[in-house]
């Protein structure tokens, strides 16, 4: 099982950052991943991971994820070429299809209906693919006409050796099949389609809601066996179970009773040999092959997570 590292905690100058980069590499860690927000992610991923390359050998360096509205298509293709030759071919960019009001309205990026980011996150995706198949980069010039991408004798410069590993993450059936159809990795997610974490992206967090999500993902990806990831938002070794649920829940404002928010596929909490039959259950029962935790709940998991791997 992979697991990755969210970094959300406040950067405030090179070394600090550099630092932590290189604890989470000495963790054994697979994936660092930077977050992709005006006001909540404490950096510019794709800045912070090209500075994380150059502390780091054997880390991967993903996004998780980029909101397709911040960039163009043909801007971000270029990004994502450079950032591999920088990474060494251990690059994983995530894309999705953005989600939150508060992004949009400091911004004054237009947050348009769902349907409208879906298509235009399709387009993204196919010139992604175009020029970074899972085989190798493209070598001849891309032509493209998809929603929201209109490239011509578009190359990879500079040319990476290796294409990254592409990771679609959502929670509505959409992109979920989307992603089934096209990504390395899919992330199944809570459906944030409200643009907050309300009652409906709460609910949608339920084992029996990541039942129909995983189906929606193996139905689409047919004779396919990408990546499954899922973020624990929620995770903590602890011996009280019960109040560190209450906790969260104060934390982040949550619609959930405790006992609902341990039921979570997304919650990790309990003692130490309830977190690892919980890991193993995303695997057994999901097929979860990837899962991702805040760095500032690794303290407790690691010796549980050292095991488990």
């Amino acid at each position: 099982m992979e697991f990755g590292v969210l970094m959300m905690e406040p950067v405030t100058s090179r070394k600090q950052w550099c630092d932590r980069v290189r604890r989470m590499e000495d963790a054994g860690l697979s994936t660092l991943h930077a977050t992709d927000h005006f006001d909540r992610a404490p950096i510019s991923p794709l800045v912070a991971l090209a500075a994380a390359a150059q502390v780091t050998d054997r880390i991967r360096l993903g996004t998780l994820v980029l909101n397709n509205d911040f960039r163009l298509p043909a801007v971000l293709a270029k990004e994502i070429a450079s950032l591999a030759v920088l990474c060494d071919g251990r690059l994983e960019i995530g894309v999705g299809a953005g989600w939150m009001d508060d992004d949009y309205a400091v911004s004054g990026i237009v947050r348009e209906p769902p349907g409208r980011r879906i298509d235009r996150l399709a387009g993204t995706l196919d010139l992604l693919r175009a020029l970074f198949p899972a085989e190798g980069p493209a070598v001849a010039p891309t032509t493209l006409d998809a929603p929201g991408v209109a490239v011509r004798n578009l190359c990879n410069v500079p040319a990476p050796a290796t294409s990254p590993r592409l990771f679609v993450g959502g929670g509505g059936r959409r992109v979920l099949t989307l992603a089934g159809r096209t990504a390395d990795v899919v992330g199944v997610n809570f459906d944030i389609r409200e643009g907050r974490l309300g009652a409906h992206a709460t609910a949608s967090a339920s084992a029996d809601a990541t039942d129909e999500k995983v189906g929606w993902v193996r139905a689409a990806a047919g004779d396919r066996d990408p990546v499954l990831h899922l973020v624990a938002y929620w995770s903590e070794v602890t011996e009280d179970p019960l109040d560190a649920a209450a906790r969260r829940i104060a934390t982040f404002g949550l619609d959930l009773a405790p006992e609902q928010l341990l039921a979570s596929p997304h919650a990790l909490i309990g003692p130490a040999g309830a977190v690892a039959e919980r890991l193993a259950e995303l695997r057994e029962r999901w097929g979860f092959g990837y899962v991702s935790f805040y760095e500032t709940d690794l303290p407790s998991l690691l010796p549980v997570l050292d095991r488990v791997s």
